[in-house]
């Protein structure tokens, strides 16, 4: 069986990783390698690199920086930002990127998603769909971090991803953005509904049961979240082992303990002490010799 990813998302405006609150304001975070090595070290299953600054100032992909995250990480990688052309697929794969993340191009000119996926794989392209709900109440995408709409929705964007051979979709909620609410579990319904290829749910991620209710609930093959995993190294852990026990398939690392705890109402690891329950950060044991 396969197993459900847990992905953290990465963006990077003007060279610093920042925390987003829908699509509007940005809190800076830090550097972008140091952010993949602390990822990497704290057992997250992929990472998606997003510079959402590059199509708005019609700049290429930064090589140099993917050069020097690729290094700070042993999971899969895959890189957003200025991507217009198969030549910026193919840099961006050589400078150390597993995938590459196609927005505004996936859109004005999906034949991009057709001959990077016949040059490169389908499964080296994804296409990321931002969208939030119009006046009519009805999902819209958005590009260009969310200032310029599209006039379509989210499922026409993805059957057409589809259609041209995208390998999955990043779908993205701008209106739960930063808001700790949860997924938007309609949209994300929506669009796994439509489509066989993978969907990523993201958006609005503050527990959790969040992840949980992306996979059980949206159907979603992947969960990830951006600000929920910044400032602690147990927002990996914890979410891995609230899933677990609850019965859902995701990557264990041997050398963590994820048995017989429970969780506090916020969402922390806690055990049993008679009746009570005492917080945990988390219990470390020695790494099996395989």
């Amino acid at each position: 069986m396969l197993k459900n990813r847990i992905v953290a998302t990465l963006l990077v405006h003007d060279g610093i990783v920042v925390q987003s609150v829908n699509f509007k304001k940005y809190l800076p975070i830090g550097q972008v390698d140091i952010a993949v090595e602390f990822l990497n070290d704290w057992g997250i299953d992929e990472i998606v690199l997003l510079d959402i600054k590059a199509t708005l100032q019609n700049r290429s992909p930064n090589l140099t920086m993917i050069s020097q995250a690729s290094k700070k990480g042993f999971v899969p990688l895959t890189v957003g930002g200025g991507i217009k052309t198969v030549s910026d697929i193919k840099n961006v794969i050589q400078s150390g990127a597993d995938k590459v993340s196609i927005n505004y191009a996936a859109i004005t000119q999906p034949s991009l998603i057709e001959e990077g996926a016949i040059i490169f794989g389908n499964q080296c392209i994804m296409v990321s769909i931002d969208t939030r709900k119009n006046q009519d109440g009805q999902y819209e995408v958005f590009t260009q971090s969310g200032r310029l709409s599209m006039g379509k929705s989210p499922v026409e964007v993805a059957k057409i991803s589809e259609d041209y051979g995208a390998g999955e979709i990043l779908l993205n909620s701008i209106d739960r953005d930063g808001s700790k609410q949860g997924y938007d579990i309609e949209l994300i319904q929506q669009v796994t509904d439509a489509v066989k290829i993978p969907v990523i749910a993201c958006g609005g991620v503050g527990h959790p049961r969040h992840f949980l209710e992306g996979i059980t609930l949206g159907k979603a093959s992947a969960v990830a979240a951006g600000n929920y995993f910044h400032f602690t190294e147990h927002s990996v852990i914890t979410t891995k082992s609230y899933l677990e026990n609850d019965g859902i398939e995701v990557r264990l690392n041997t050398y963590a303990h994820y048995k017989d705890f429970n969780f506090l109402e916020t969402g922390r690891l806690a055990r049993k002490i008679d009746e009570d329950l005492e917080e945990l950060r988390f219990t470390y044991h020695p790494k099996e010799i395989i």
